[in-house]
């Protein structure tokens, strides 16, 4: 099984900044990595974006194709105007480069900036994918125009750290409104164990018996669509050394959905489909949206 907490670089992939410590140890990280369905050198490719943040710094990597088509830079925290340039690599035998420019990325609490970046990937003359807010910047930088397919965020996954509660803010649908989420998982020693999920400090689930009911999932209904939410705290409950629990959230565009039978054909939450599950095809289109979290106890 991989390692619950990765490294936020891998070997590969465009990196923006290294975090790792110096003895090559890895340090407490929070990961957010979002996967995008894009137009990509001829046909749909997922494109990964990977921020974190820990002691040490923060960071991005830029991965296509997840395991095929990649690339790496190396960057210092301590160089300062290394966190705005450009990378250039080829797939399948068309020119793909990635620009940034995070020299005044704005943060808050997670790894994502909030305003003042841009990420741009480009191929063809065309910006297929474009993070931040300093879009005219990126377009300028690049010399490409708007693609005529825009990327679409197919999927989320973080990494979220708390003692009792572990919230976070998320957009189900493209357009729609952000929701705070916030778990809330009670263990009290004189208490049985019980678990709430909120969202907009609305109670949209509730589970009693948490001792017999540690795996299990609900239809919830955001923003009037159903919302099927999965949760697995057995490591909170049976094994806390480990640390962490594990919730998703998925949306889905149809009334089939066949991503459930994969789901009930495991017996945990870490044995269920990655979030880099992707249809390579022309004609593909995403089924929805899942957002998954990795529930760490922070002392």
């Amino acid at each position: 099984m991989h390692d619950a907490l990765p490294s936020c670089f891998g070997e590969y992939g465009v990196q923006v900044l290294d975090i790792t410590a110096n003895n090559g140890n890895k340090v407490t990280q929070n990961l957010v990595t979002c996967l995008y369905q894009t137009k990509l050198a001829g046909r749909c490719r997922p494109v990964s974006i990977t921020w974190c943040k820990s002691l040490m710094g923060q960071g991005l990597s830029v991965n296509i194709d997840v395991e095929q088509h990649l690339c790496k830079i190396n960057m210092k925290p301590w160089l300062f105007w290394k966190k705005q340039g450009f990378k250039s690599f080829e797939v399948d035998g068309k020119k793909v480069e990635v620009y940034w420019d995070l020299s005044s990325a704005k943060y808050s609490c997670g790894p994502v900036p909030q305003e003042g970046f841009f990420v741009a990937v480009v191929t063809e003359g065309e910006v297929v994918l474009l993070l931040g807010d300093m879009c005219d910047e990126a377009f300028k930088k690049s010399r490409a125009r708007p693609a005529l397919i825009e990327a679409i965020l197919i999927s989320r996954s973080e990494h979220i750290f708390g003692k009792k509660y572990h919230a976070t803010k998320v957009q189900f649908g493209e357009g729609g409104q952000a929701h705070d989420i916030v778990i809330d998982c009670q263990t009290g020693p004189t208490s049985e164990p019980r678990l709430y999920i909120r969202i907009d400090r609305q109670v949209v689930v509730q589970v009693k018996h948490l001792m017999w009911k540690f795996r299990g999932n609900q239809t919830i209904i955001v923003d009037g669509n159903p919302v099927e939410v999965f949760w697995d705290v057995h490591n909170w409950l049976f094994n806390p050394s480990l640390g962490h629990a594990v919730f998703m959230f998925q949306t889905c565009l149809s009334s089939e959905k066949p991503w459930l039978k994969e789901v009930a054909a495991c017996s945990s939450v870490l044995q269920w489909p990655g979030t880099y599950s992707f249809k390579d095809k022309e004609t593909s289109s995403p089924s929805g949206f899942s957002l998954l979290l990795y529930a760490w106890k922070s002392e």
